[in-house]
């Protein structure tokens, strides 16, 4: 395997590619912060434009795990990683088995686990090759339906925030995004009596959403244009911008997609236009917050009661937002940055 160091000519600690041609793989690791402890982040299997495009993404969600953790409150810094190719390839276990021993040359400074296009399966094959993992099903399990109750526990404190109330029967909420954890949300508001209107790019998934919950599908580049009391983006990232943002018909956006916005000022176009943001990195700690079982020694009733804490952390970020004269993701930075200083 080739390994080549990258200087990023900013505040991360490591860039690291490696490249083994023999199995297919490419992959990329980004360090941002280990001021907490380890820097903790999923593995990301997606098929990039370019290698450019996949680094700069490693950055940005590498960045936002270590806000993510800051502001959860757990002793773990920020990293991420990714295989570039097609993640729908069945030749997956010489891929993961190359990318648990990248993990391993890292000695500990980075822990990986599941993200986009990897599963509890690709998880098990990666353990093979390297300690540094998290998310093993015999350990912590799935952490899909707990990153679902999550987000599910940040739309009821902006209900709360913005209608004065935390009651979702009766509202309407176009999710994007039917994956795992869009299908364990998806299940969680339909049972609280929430109409949805759903869409993805897979048709399998969105089937399988509208046959659970009776929801109402949409083309996925129809579904900025719902009409809904709630938007929830749980599919990748920088989805909010300057194309669809003018298109959005809610008031609340909460999702458990990472990197929502594009740019930070599409936070303030968000709330210019009135509409509440729950940052995405509070409100899909639930995930992380999870894999503490193993990487702690938490029991299961310690971690959900955490993720049941994220309700009032997202009222205190809008509490912060009002009496500070900002906006909600600024608050939410404010909060993480705090946590950080601290630290160092």
């Amino acid at each position: 395997m080739r390994i080549v160091e990258r200087e990023t000519g900013g505040d991360y600690e490591r860039l690291l590619l490696a490249h083994e041609p023999g199995v297919g793989y490419r992959g990329v690791i980004a360090v941002h912060s280990t001021a907490l402890g380890p820097a903790v982040g999923g593995t990301r299997f997606w098929n990039y434009a370019t290698e450019d495009e996949a680094v700069t993404d490693a950055l940005r969600l590498a960045r936002g795990m270590t806000y993510k953790n800051a502001l959860a409150g757990i002793p773990f810094g920020g990293g991420k990683s990714i295989i570039v190719g097609d993640n729908r390839t069945r030749e997956r276990e010489p891929i993961y088995r190359a990318h648990g021993r990248f993990v391993e040359t890292l000695g500990g400074s980075y822990i990986t686990a599941e993200d986009v296009g990897t599963g509890p399966s690709d998880v098990a094959l990666m353990s093979l090759e390297t300690r540094h993992i998290a998310g093993l099903l015999e350990r912590s399990g799935d952490p899909s339906p707990v990153t679902a109750r999550g987000v599910f526990r940040a739309i009821q404190a902006s209900a709360k925030w913005r209608w004065g109330s935390d009651e979702l029967c009766g509202r309407r909420v176009a999710l994007q995004g039917c994956g795992s954890v869009g299908r364990h949300l998806a299940r969680e508001l339909s049972e609280v009596g929430a109409s949805l209107v759903v869409s993805d790019t897979d048709e399998g998934k969105v089937g399988l959403v509208v046959k659970e919950t009776g929801a109402e599908a949409v083309a996925p580049v129809e579904i900025f244009d719902a009409e809904a009391d709630i938007f929830a983006p749980c599919a990748l990232g920088g989805i909010l911008n300057d194309e669809t943002i003018p298109r959005l018909k809610v008031e609340v956006v909460a999702g458990a997609a990472n990197n929502q916005l594009l740019e930070p000022r599409h936070g303030d176009a968000l709330a210019a236009r009135g509409i509440l943001y729950a940052p995405d990195y509070a409100a899909n700690a639930g995930g992380i917050i999870n894999g503490c079982r193993e990487l702690l020694g938490w029991d299961a009733a310690h971690a959900l009661a955490k993720v049941e804490e994220l309700y009032d952390t997202l009222l205190r970020i809008y509490s912060l937002a009002r009496s500070e004269g900002v906006h909600p993701y600024v608050a939410a930075d404010h909060l993480a940055e705090q946590r950080l200083r601290e630290a160092r």
